[in-house]
Parts: structure tokens; sequence; C-alpha cells
């Protein structure tokens, strides 16, 4: 895997239960391939952590070399590990630590740009599917990657709504129609005596004047006029849980913002063949990319 010298390529995807495996896991393999991610943000690497990570090793041969991490995971938890790769033609490792939560780790990845001496930090997250109060614990964990002036980009599944509700394209959610009442309990929030979308996460990772993250494909979205950047990504299967939302977000500290060149939501007809959530591409001008790790921390 080699950079044209242009761009730097990141890429976010839940695939659903690790592609279930066989053909329909090369098929997810070739679509992820095609787009020639340099960092990749996996959630639900299902079942990659066993006989010697052999699944793992599997998708980042097929990805071109890329090297990959990924949280072990935990009895009586998810088993639905979170994992990053990089490309080691581009990157050099730093350092490698999982941040252990209640449900589901997130996998943490320390690596510099070969040549530049500032630290990239990537994380990977699957927010809790089940609990609101969790999820926002989670998002508050995830600021600490940005602490001390570090820069950091973040892919995840947020299993939660960006908190910028008008500048979204989705059809909106309207709970009252939502015939799944598990999912009803799993995705809303009481605020004011109304059970509304929970948009916590959104609010602490990227809100207010002194936002921690950018959202780039809010971003892309609204400052480069992209609105193709802030379609719906999951789920794109279920009907019960009503019009599919923008839940699977990459995110970054604001320094990376100036970088960015575009945001691709790819929901294709082999994609909705292999899982429920569209993949996320985000791409970013290299030279730029290089400015903001060329002084180190």
């Amino acid at each position: 895997m080699t950079c044209d010298g242009t761009e730097l390529r990141v890429a976010c995807w839940n695939l659903e239960h690790n592609g279930g495996g066989g053909q329909l896991r090369r098929l997810a393999h070739r679509v992820l391939a095609s787009y020639r991610p340099h960092i990749v943000f996996r959630q639900e690497l299902t079942g990659a952590w066993e006989h010697g990570k052999r699944a793992l090793f599997e998708e980042a041969t097929a990805l071109g070399g890329l090297f990959p991490f990924m949280t072990a995971p935990r009895e009586g938890r998810s088993r639905n590990p979170t994992g990053v790769m990089v490309d080691p033609q581009l990157f050099e490792t730093v350092a490698h630590t999982d941040h252990d939560l209640p449900w589901k780790a997130i996998c943490h990845v320390q690596v510099r740009l070969k040549g530049y001496p500032k630290t990239l930090h990537l994380a990977s997250g699957h927010l809790c599917h089940f609990d609101p109060d969790l999820r926002a614990t989670e998002a508050r964990r995830l600021t600490t990657l940005a602490d001390h002036g570090r820069t950091a980009l973040t892919g995840m599944d947020g299993n939660s709504y960006p908190h910028r509700s008008a500048d979204e394209v989705c059809e909106p959610l309207v709970w009252a129609e939502v015939e799944d009442p598990v999912h009803f309990q799993h995705r809303t929030i009481e605020r004011d005596g109304v059970r509304v979308s929970d948009t916590r996460p959104s609010e602490i990772l990227t809100g207010g004047p002194k936002a921690v993250f950018t959202d780039f494909a809010h971003h892309a979205g609204t400052a480069l006029r992209q609105s193709g950047a802030l379609a719906p990504t999951a789920s794109l299967k279920r009907t019960d849980q009503g019009p599919p939302q923008r839940i699977d977000w990459i995110l970054g500290t604001p320094d990376w913002a100036p970088a960015l060149r575009r945001v691709e939501v790819i929901d294709t007809e082999d994609v909705r063949r292999v899982t429920d959530h569209a993949l996320v591409i985000a791409t970013f001008d290299l030279v730029a990319v290089q400015h903001i790790l060329s002084t180190a921390a």
C-alpha cells in the first residue's frame, strides 16, 4: 500500500459480525480495498481474535498489507471488538493500548508519519448500543485523546445522533412511529420531561465553541458544500427502527479540518450485501497533513 503523494485516505466501517465469513467477508475486503485506505477504523471484528487473529491478518493483507491492531475480547462483555489498521509504509507505530470500558474497549494506536515528529493518536470506538449514559462516558473517554495539545483522529459507530439536526439530510426520526420498543429505550434520553434522540456523544465530542473534535462529515457537508457527506449510514437493512440515520462518524482534532478534501458515504449494493452500515471515507490533503504533524507537541 502506497500513497499517491497527494492524499491520505481514512476509512471507518462497522462490518456486521465481521462479514460473517466465506465469500461475503472476502467481498467486504474487496469493497474496502478498492478505496485504498491508509488508516482504517473497524468495528465488529467478531471472531477476529480467534486462531491467532487469523481473520484480522487476512483482512489486513487483503487491504494491501496494512498493519492491524484490535482490542482483546473480554469475557461477559461484547464479543465484537474494535480495531485500527495503518499503512506501515507511511506510518511507524509508537504504542498500542486498549481503553477498557464496561461494555466495549476502545482501540487506541499511536503512530508517527514517517519523517515527521508529532505523534498522531488513532482510536476506533463502538459506543454502547443499549445505554445512553455509558455512551456519554465513552465519549468523554475519547476526549482524552486530544488532551495536552495532542492531535487525533477517531472513527466510530456512535449508536446515537448528530446534535446539529438542522444540518442533517437524513429523514427525521419520529419516535412515536418507531416500531421497535427496545430501540426506543436504547436510543432516547429524557429532556424537559420528553423522550428525544440521544445526541449527547455528539455534543460532548463536537459541540460548542470550544469543540474537542471536528465532525468531518458535517464540515464537508456545510463548509465544503458536499451534501452527500451527510448521507445516512445505518441501519441499511432494518425497517422497524425508523429511517436510516448518520451514526458512523470520522472525527478529528480541529487542526485537521483545513486538510479535509472530501467525505464519502459508500452505500452500494455490495455494501448492503455484507453489512447494515455504510462505509465512510474521509480524504485529506497529504501536504497539509505533513504540516499538521511537523511540530512535536
